[in-house]
């Protein structure tokens, strides 16, 4: 059993406290996986107290420097994959196909942004005579990187990474239910020769999570997790630091009358039943055309009639475990919602019990028809592997439907008419738009980020122009060659 620690000062440590809590495998939960520090505010305070110490020096390393240890850092993990993978599966209930994924993309992602720690600049402006006017980009200050379960080393590689790219120092929150990836994160950072002052690295609960995001010496949060959190966090920085929020989908897929049915079901259940349904660009939502509606309706039932559940250490499994206890019982919650909102529960939903995995948190995926909305699986999201298709009279009533949610993150559309696709893209109110792919994988090089109830709106992250802006500050300097 691991006894973890946090990473505060350059030390490992516990909580102040001495408080632990427990991580167990969600396919087995009588196995345990270790033991964590339960942090409380004084332990984030302490943090803060040593990145604060630290961010001068860090600020001045040369950007080659700071890239040449980002880059060490992904040889670290690459060089701990096999063990990585394998931890991932039993802490947060991946399969080891999605496991190796993951464990995959994180070192990419490091070198992704070690590359942009020398491109940097600012730009230089034209004025009148010998003066000069040109402006400088330097780190913002201390980052506040608070992280969810579901990809628990490629999430926060995508704000560990740029931040310390910049010369930005990083207080890190994990999410309490991958503790243990969280470390592992940490670990190859210093293994890759992070000066230990520049991160930090404090385990625990909403309690530790709220006392990152109140300190006003951290000068930037960024979060990627549920809305509601999402919203505490924005309503406590206020207009003097930066928030950067990703938060919840439901996302739909539109199923146009020329597509085909057998296409449309694989990649409505790539999307909607990977990861266990526990993505935040998940499919959870599916509009169809009248003319293609039954079609696609048995397509996919037979698709996930035919997944294998089970625990993701074991070959040939094609869902793993929903990631904890609570994770279980929403699923339950929205499963009951369904059927008394009046949809038709066509397959699944059940509890599965997997030879030598009793009381694992695996459930059958499952797809309702008939929803409308109003109903609870269609306006909410439900983080689960669960669809709710609602039925279209044409392409016009399939898009309000579409944009008809406080969400917009990831949509989808399958046909093979580019008119109607490019009309789909145009009037989706979402910030990724998919057209004859799943509503899930996104490219490393390609901004991310939503509308509405998915984002704050205001600064993306994973790539593009803007990305290192959140983690930068811009000054105007106005130079004269000399005094009159």
């Amino acid at each position: 059993m691991i006894e973890g620690l946090n990473f505060i000062g350059g030390t490992w440590v516990p909580a102040q406290s001495g408080a632990t809590f427990t991580r167990v495998n969600p396919a087995d939960p009588t196995d345990v996986i270790g033991t964590f520090p339960a942090s409380e505010p004084q332990d984030v305070a302490r943090a803060v107290d040593g990145l604060v110490h630290a961010a001068p020096e860090w600020a001045d390393t040369s950007p080659e420097r700071r890239a040449a240890i980002l880059e060490a850092a992904a040889a670290q993990l690459e060089s701990r994959s096999a063990a990585l993978i394998a931890e991932l599966v039993r802490e947060e209930g991946k399969t080891v196909a999605e496991a190796t994924m993951e464990v995959g993309r994180t070192p990419s992602n490091l070198r992704f942004y070690a590359a942009e720690a020398t491109r940097v600049g600012g730009v230089t402006l034209p004025t009148a005579g010998d003066a000069l006017v040109y402006t400088l980009r330097e780190p913002i200050g201390i980052v506040g990187a608070i992280t969810p379960w579901n990809f628990p080393l490629n999430i926060p590689s995508r704000k560990l990474g740029p931040a310390l790219a910049v010369g930005d120092p990083v207080l890190f929150k994990p999410s309490e239910l991958t503790p243990l990836m969280g470390q592992r994160l940490v670990e190859a950072l210093l293994a890759g020769g992070l000066p230990p002052g520049v991160i930090a690295l404090v385990q625990g609960d909403g309690i530790a999570g709220a006392a990152v995001t109140t300190d006003p010496r951290i000068a930037a949060i960024t979060f990627t997790g549920s809305t509601d959190v999402g919203r505490t966090i924005h309503a406590q920085i206020g207009p003097h630091r930066r928030v950067q929020l990703e938060m919840g989908g439901k996302n739909p897929v539109i199923v146009a009358a020329d597509a085909d049915p057998e296409h449309a079901a694989a990649l409505i259940a790539k999307g909607a039943f990977g990861l266990s349904g526990q993505a935040c660009t998940g499919t959870s939502r599916v509009i169809v055309t009248d003319a293609n509606h039954d079609a696609v309706v048995d397509a996919l039932v037979t698709r996930a009639e035919a997944i294998k559940v089970g625990p993701g250490a074991e070959p040939g499994i094609d869902m793993g475990a929903l990631a904890s206890a609570a994770q279980y019982a929403k699923f339950r919650s929205y499963l009951q919602a369904g059927i008394e909102d009046g949809a038709t529960l066509r397959c699944g939903g059940g509890s599965v019990t997997p030879g030598g995995a009793p009381g694992g948190y695996f459930v059958r995926p499952a797809i309702f028809t008939g929803a409308t909305p109003g109903m609870r699986i269609v306006d909410e999201e439900v983080f689960g592997p669960l669809v709710a298709v609602q039925r279209a009279a044409d392409m016009d009533e399939a898009i309000e439907l579409a944009n008809a949610t406080d969400f917009g993150l990831s949509a989808a559309i399958v046909t093979n008419d580019l008119s109607v696709a490019q009309r789909f893209a145009r009037r989706s109110r979402t910030g990724l738009v998919k057209i004859n792919q799943p509503t899930t994988g996104m490219a490393m090089n390609a901004p991310f980020g939503g509308y509405k109830a998915s984002s704050a709106g205001t600064f993306k992250e994973q790539a593009g122009a803007s990305m290192m802006e959140f983690y930068l500050n811009e000054k105007t300097v106005y130079l004269n060659p000399s005094t009159p």
